[in-house]
Parts: C-alpha cells; sequence; structure tokens
C-alpha cells in the first residue's frame, strides 16, 4: 500500500495551517518542537494549541520569537547553511532547501534581482523557516509517500507587506503558482501566502480532486485570521492506496460543445487553431441533436490554466452556444523522441513507456510525410523504415 496526503485547501494555505494540519493528523508535536531546536535559532519557540474556526475544530500551530530577538533578513545561501546545519533527515534537508530555492526563485522574479542578492524580508524570518522545515518534518513523520493537492484559492483585495501595499495573490504567490490549478473565491484577504504557497506546490505530486484512497486521519490546521465567509482551515487527508503502475499522470480539463449548424470546414479550422493554441487534442464526433437533428460535437483536451483562451477560440470559431467543462485526471505513458537514421533520412520515433516496459513506438507523421514528399515514395514505406531502424536499435 502507498501512504496518501491530500491537502484539500478550501480556504488557501499558510506556513502555519500546514503545521497544523500535520499535527492534527497524528504527527507528534513533539517532533516539530525536536526540528526546531535543531535548527538552532535563538529565541523562536513552536507551540500547538486546540481553537475552532467557524465551529470547526482544528489544531493552530504557533511560532513565537521573544522580544528581544532582533529581525532578521536573511539570503539564500545564509537560509541554506542553517537548514545543512541541522543535522535534518538528508530527504527532510533536500526537500526544505528545495522550497527556498523556489521562494528565492520566486522573489528574484517579482522583483526583478538576481536569486542571489534577493532579500527573503517576511519569508526569510525565523518563523518562515521553521514553517518550512517543519512541514518537510511532518510529511515525513506521516509517512506520506505521494501527495495531491486540490485546486488552490488566493483569496482576493490586498495585502500589507514589506514593499507596501501589495495586490492579493502577491506577486511572489503568482511566480509560485504558476502552471497550478487554482480555486475561484471572493472571500477577501490573502488565502495563499507565498509559503504556503511554496511548501505546497513543491512537495505536490499533483493536483485535483480526492485521489481513490482508504482514509486513515484527517487533520485541520488553523489560521490566525477569522475567515468572513469560510472557515480558515486546512484539511489533510491521510490514507493508503494500492500502487500504481509506474507512468505520468495529470489533471485535464475536458471542454465540450454541440454544433449542429456548423460546416465540417469550419469545426476543422477550429481544431486547427486550438491545436495551435495549446490544446493537448481536439475531436470531433457525430451526434443526433434534440428534434433529430444531426449535430457534432466538439471535445478539446487541455491544460486547466488554458481553458479561458481556448474557449474564447470555441466561441469565435463555431456556432455553439455554450460549452461544457470538466476536470479528468489522467494516466499516460512516459513519451520520449528518438531520432533513428534511415535511408531516407532521419525520423523522430516516438516512445511510449509504462515503468520499464516499452509500450509502443510510432514515427512522427509529420516527419515521414515531409520524406515520403520529397522521396516521391509511399508514406507507409517511409513509416515501415523508419520502425524497422528503431527496433533494430532497441533489441541491440
Amino acid at each position: 500500500m502507498v501512504r496518501c496526503g491530500y491537502f484539500d485547501c478550501f480556504s488557501g494555505a499558510a506556513g502555519d495551517m500546514i503545521l497544523g494540519a500535520l499535527v492534527d493528523a497524528g504527527c507528534p508535536r513533539e517532533t516539530l518542537t525536536e526540528a526546531v531546536a535543531q535548527l538552532d535559532l535563538p529565541g523562536v519557540q513552536l507551540s500547538a494549541e486546540k481553537v475552532t474556526r467557524h465551529g470547526l475544530a482544528a489544531t493552530q500551530v504557533v511560532v513565537s520569537v521573544t522580544p528581544e530577538t532582533p529581525a532578521k533578513h536573511r539570503r539564500l545561501p545564509e537560509i541554506l547553511s542553517i537548514i545543512d546545519a541541522a543535522g535534518l533527515e538528508p530527504r527532510v534537508a533536500e526537500r526544505a532547501a528545495g522550497i527556498f530555492r523556489r521562494l528565492a526563485e520566486a522573489e528574484a522574479a517579482a522583483h526583478g534581482t538576481p536569486v542571489e542578492e534577493v532579500h527573503f524580508h517576511e519569508v526569510g524570518a525565523a518563523d518562515a523557516i521553521v514553517d518550512i522545515v517543519c512541514a518537510c518534518v511532518g510529511v515525513a513523520q506521516l509517512g506520506l509517500e505521494r501527495i495531491t493537492c486540490s485546486p488552490i484559492p488566493t483569496g482576493s483585495g490586498t495585502v500589507a507587506g514589506e514593499h507596501g501595499v501589495l495586490p492579493v495573490p502577491a506577486p511572489a504567490t503568482v511566480n509560485l503558482l504558476k502552471g497550478v490549478p487554482l480555486a475561484a473565491c471572493d472571500e477577501p484577504g490573502e488565502l495563499t501566502t507565498p509559503t504556503g504557497a511554496a511548501i505546497l506546490t513543491t512537495l505536490a505530486d499533483a493536483y485535483g480532486p480526492l485521489p481513490p484512497m482508504r482514509i486513515c486521519s484527517v487533520g485541520c490546521g488553523a489560521g490566525t485570521r477569522e475567515g468572513r465567509g469560510r472557515a480558515n482551515l486546512l484539511r489533510l487527508i491521510v490514507g493508503e492506496a494500492e500502487p500504481e503502475a509506474a507512468g505520468e499522470r495529470d489533471l485535464v480539463c475536458v471542454l465540450e460543445a454541440q454544433c449542429d449548424d456548423a460546416t465540417g470546414q469550419a469545426l476543422a479550422y477550429a481544431c486547427q487553431r486550438l491545436l495551435e493554441a495549446g490544446a493537448l487534442d481536439t475531436f470531433i464526433v457525430p451526434i443526433i441533436m434534440k428534434k433529430g437533428r444531426p449535430g457534432q460535437l466538439l471535445t478539446v483536451l487541455c491544460r486547466c490554466e488554458d481553458v479561458a483562451a481556448l474557449e474564447t477560440i470555441v466561441f469565435r470559431e463555431t456556432t455553439t452556444l455554450g460549452i461544457r467543462r470538466h476536470e479528468a485526471r489522467r494516466s499516460k505513458l512516459t513519451r520520449e523522441h528518438v531520432a533513428v537514421q534511415t535511408r531516407f533520412g532521419t525520423i523522430r520515433v516516438k516512445v511510449g513507456r509504462r515503468g520499464d516496459e516499452t509500450i509502443r513506438a510510432w514515427p512522427e507523421y509529420e516527419d515521414c510525410a515531409e520524406i515520403a514528399r520529397q522521396a516521391g515514395v509511399p508514406l507507409r514505406e517511409v513509416q515501415q523504415e523508419a520502425l524497422r531502424v528503431w527496433a533494430n536499435e532497441h533489441d541491440a
């Protein structure tokens, strides 16, 4: 069985919320306080208490700093040195260092400075170091081998930071959430902080709905503020799942549009435009609509962050009045292109693997079609030659 963790970010995520969820789900608080002691940060302590948010029980973890401890802005090398000197488990230290590197890159991009010159301000403070390191310790303590995260809401409005009033999500948070599914939310305030975004996006293996599992424990971590319309909580569901065959998995969006008065040429053109704009795939299926009218169903597979742009193309290039949308978890073969030298020239072969097993190999159509036109030979002859060469090299 595989030990799984699902972070349900229905109200965003921050470092203290992540720690609270880990403790509430079964990570002993003492394990985290020992990690804090290893960091050797003067005047820094960690405590945990039971609280309620909107009538729901949760654990709130507080990282406190004694008043006499001076606030300190740190650069990345100093933070990495603290982590390296703490004597943490190698996997924990590696993950914590990786999270801070991502934070440095996000801050550098937001402020237009080199990574090595970034002053971490809030995220370089002692409490952020504790949040990040203890999050990695908690994940290891709970034995989480695979982590899935829900789409992440960011909040709305503005937030006061080191550089003054900033929009929500903050610039560094936006950079950290590139390529990550976001959830719509009009709750005012900063629901997801740079620290919370960095931790989750570094640790998560996948994003989407709750995956199949047998639930073992559930933990809720509370944030410091009181949410207006929703409980300021982060939920962690820990469970066990059957091990899945090796391969790639991701979350895609499926768009569907019905058309009963569009020509085949118009729909073919729409498909071409969609693919050029980043759609993963498109296809058209004949259907019978109401009152027996013949129609066609256009389906588009795409990355969730590309939905808005692709929906615009569908509305502009087809006659549909509405588009259905849903998310789908996808399993796919690990793919790579292998160039082979044939008597016709160089041809790329797309190879699909599942673990160590090669499942499928097929020459790229465009390569074969161009060569077939130039050589004046049938397409299938070029394809067969490319497969023969690849198979000989593969067997060797």
